[in-house]
């Protein structure tokens, strides 16, 4: 057994985990020991006990591979028995969730930036996540944070890189490392949940699908799933190898990224079905022939529809969602007669109504949705659910949208997202937005008018946890909202994020053009928060 040793170190400011763990340049996480720091703060918190399972795995971005070999040789030093690396360090966030869990191990480090751009001079993070396979909650994130403000050593073991290219068992330092498969144990879940037999029933019956796994994690599963076990055409994956840089795209599945995916889907001769994942392959994106689904909507659409799928049959037990997440899904819930949670953003957040089973299936608008069979969104698991659903109704995608809104009403949904804005001036956006609270509601801007404003908190039900200051809230009469926040997922500067929604039910025009339904949102937004004053923005980069 190779003896410990300890590097001595300083800290690093700014190494607090965001919504999904640490994110920075890799230029940054190439300092010595920086990555590190952040690795033994989590251990020192943790506090293995003598033995325990630890999972590693990520999306294959640039440095990857450098960070697995010396969290393995880390891993070694404190304790651990057993080390769990998918092939390649390739594990799909889901999939790493999923190890975790069925391998009953005390953790994992999860390699990604999500949906953020990979290479040399783009971005890298890690996460942890606990045993229930789900991120560690503030509680543990708070207690890392501290940690990395006073950390003074780290520890390792003199040893060798290890091939992460070959399946199997290797020592290092005494410590078991098993190289495993990284796609088969989820895609064996995937099998137990859907009905895989109605899905190959309708592909052998002509139903066509366009999957984009943009160059990022979800290749090797989409080629197992979608045409080694469903039985689509082989093309029916594009950009199914995962590259570091992701072939020099941003891995984020939406209109703007994912536009050549959109454009195909607009054309007459589309497939039924086009859908992608993103870096890790947590968010999914979902188009129909000529009908591109929110994700706000897609959670209430594959909720509303959910007993199509075996493993949930008879057992949705609740619906959550992320605050700026559209209230679509609350219709639903209140149709079915289920509970209804509406929680701040960041999945760790679904965890423990999910392990009380208070909720089965949950999402958030920015294109993640999923369910109890493990403890992050899971984008594929979303695609999946979707096929099950119109191979079982028979249906199209754009039929069952209609259907939806014919029966639940449509909230005309949009993100505008104002990326790289100066710290100060988004600071002050927020602080002018909290200090008119008191005084916006019965306020008019134009056509609407403020019923509530406030500063969003949540207790959680299970733990009674607390968690303030979650993002500004100004509802209008009539079901329509306006929602600010600062986004914790970037790496420089500060994004802006105004979620905008109208309610239109179920006898007004349920297809028209959503910029134009959200035209008086757009402007009450720029009165209440002067936007363009603070930022000087006049559009947002992006619109999903």
């Amino acid at each position: 057994m190779s003896e410990i040793v300890t590097v001595s170190t300083t800290p690093f400011e700014g190494q607090a985990p965001g919504t999904s763990g640490l994110r920075k340049k890799v230029k940054v996480f190439q300092q010595p020991n920086y990555a590190e720091n952040f690795i033994q703060s989590v251990f020192d918190v943790v506090a293995p006990e003598p033995g325990a399972v630890l999972v590693i795995g990520g999306d294959g971005r640039f440095h990857n591979r450098t960070v697995i070999q010396e969290a393995i040789r880390m891993a070694a030093a404190n304790g651990y028995g057993k080390v769990l690396v998918g092939k390649g360090g390739i594990l799909s966030t889901p999939a790493a969730s999923h190890v975790i869990r069925k391998y009953k191990a005390s953790g994992g480090l999860v390699l990604s930036a999500s949906h953020n751009p990979g290479g040399p001079d783009e971005d890298f993070g890690i996460k942890y996540n606990i045993a229930n396979g789900g991120p560690a909650p503030e509680s543990v994130t708070g207690a890392i944070h501290a940690r990395t403000q006073e950390i003074d050593r780290w520890l390792t073991v003199s040893a060798e890189d290890i091939d992460l290219d070959t399946p199997g068992d290797v020592q290092v330092a005494g410590m078991t490392v098993s190289i495993i498969d990284p796609v088969a144990d989820y895609a064996d879940l995937m099998e137990t949940l859907f009905d895989f037999d109605a899905i190959r029933a309708a592909v052998q019956g002509g139903f066509t699908m366009r999957f984009d796994a943009m160059s990022a994690v979800t290749g090797p599963y989409a080629h197992e799933i979608l045409e080694n076990r469903l039985g689509f055409a082989k093309g029916t994956v594009i950009n199914g190898t995962p590259l570091e840089d992701f072939g020099g795209h941003h891995p984020d599945p939406n209109l703007i990224h994912a536009e050549p995916l959109y454009l195909a889907m607009m054309a007459d001769d589309a497939p039924d079905i086009g859908a992608a994942s993103d870096g890790d392959g947590d968010r999914n994106l979902i188009i129909g022939r000529g009908r591109f689904i929110t994700p706000s909507d897609s959670l209430a659409m594959l909720a509303a529809n959910i007993e199509c799928a075996p493993g949930y049959k008879g057992r949705l037990a609740g619906i959550a969602r992320s605050m700026p997440t559209s209230a679509a899904a609350d219709r639903v819930a209140e149709a079915l007669g289920v509970g209804c949670f509406e929680t701040p953003t960041g999945w760790k957040f679904f965890g423990n109504l999910l392990d009380a089973g208070k909720v089965t299936i949950c999402g958030e608008e920015s294109a993640g949705t999923g369910s109890d069979h493990v403890r992050e969104k899971d984008g594929l698991w979303a695609v999946l659910l979707w096929l099950n659903i119109l191979a079982v109704r028979k249906i199209s995608v754009d039929a069952l949208a209609r259907e939806h809104w014919a029966k639940y009403g449509r909230n005309y949904y949009a993100r505008h997202d104002f990326e790289g804005v100066d710290k100060a001036g988004a600071d002050a956006l927020m602080e002018g937005l909290k200090a008119q609270l008191d005084t916006l509601p019965g306020k008019a801007f134009g056509p609407l008018t403020v019923a509530v404003a406030d500063s969003f908190s949540y207790t959680d039900p299970v733990d009674q946890s607390v968690s303030a200051n979650q993002g500004i809230r100004v509802l209008f009469e009539g079901g329509s909202r306006v929602v600010f926040r600062l986004s914790g997922t970037g790496t420089q500067g500060a994004t802006l994020r105004v979620y905008l929604e109208n309610y239109t039910g179920p006898d007004g025009d349920l297809d028209a053009q959503t910029a134009d339904m959200l035209a008086p949102q757009i402007a009450a937004a720029e009165a209440i928060a002067g936007i363009e004053k603070h930022t000087g923005r006049t559009k947002p980069d992006v619109i999903t």
